[in-house]
Formats: C-alpha cells, structure tokens, sequence
C-alpha cells in the first residue's frame, strides 16, 4: 500500500474534512485578527472558535479582555471587511498554557567566581556597619 499525504486524509468526504475546513476558517479569522487589532492586543489573544456568525476570542488576561471588549463594534466591522462573516464575538479569558507555565520564579543564575570575589572585594572596601555592606555580603553568601 503505497503511502498517502496528509492532506489526502483531511480532505476526504468524512468527518476529517470538516475538520480540516473548520480548521482553515479559524487560521483565517486568526490571520484577520491579527491585522485588524493592535499589536499588543493581537500578542496576548488567540481566535479559539469560530460557529455560524459568533468568533470566540480567548486573551491572556482579565485586562486585555477588557480592552478587546471595548473594541468589539470595530473589531466585528473590520472582521466583515476582511470577507468573514462575524456578527458577534465572544471574548473569554484564558490565559495562555505556554506563557501560564513561563510566569514561574525563574531559575537562580549561577555567578562566576570572578563575579563573586568582585563583589566580596567590594563588600571589604565599604564602611563597616553600612546598609550597603551588609546587602552586597548577604548577596555573596547567597551567590552559588
């Protein structure tokens, strides 16, 4: 059995045609959106779902959905001039998994030795007792 394109099996009459076509308007109402709305808001919001006349629009937070929100007559406008068919959007907060994961603490960065006996060199030449002393100490104890 020979092999077969992806593209083949998705465009078959069956279910995965739906799909694929499903697919193919949300990377046009996608691509649409991230012409019409401004940068910082095309950034952190991703077109989630498209039904018959309603896009479903997901943003990262609770302010950037606001923002979107006041925006939602122009967007709609600007979405039908582009040659889709929207007459509502729905926008939901929904924070994206991948940035969601990166907000953690971030990991200690090591320090050189080189870095580190600066820094003690530092702390001997400052007045004994200073505030600043103190922190660039405490900051070379805890230095790996």
């Amino acid at each position: 059995m020979a092999a077969r394109p992806l593209d083949a099996f998705l465009n078959t009459t069956g279910g995965l045609a739906r799909v694929a076509a499903h697919a193919g308007r949300l990377l046009k109402l996608q691509r649409a959106f991230s012409e019409i709305a401004p940068p910082y808001l095309a950034a952190a919001c991703r077109v989630a779902n498209f039904k018959p006349g309603k896009v479903v629009i997901h943003a990262d937070s609770g302010a950037v959905a606001a923002r979107l929100r006041q925006m939602l007559p122009r967007l709609a406008d600007e979405f039908c001039k582009k040659g889709c068919e929207v007459t509502e959007i729905e926008v939901k907060v929904q924070p994206d998994h991948v940035a969601a994961q990166q907000t953690g603490r971030p990991a200690p960065r090591e320090v050189g030795a080189d870095t580190k006996a600066g820094l003690a060199t530092l702390a001997d030449s400052l007045p004994e007792g200073s505030a600043l002393r103190g922190a660039v100490e405490h900051l070379v104890r805890k230095a790996r």
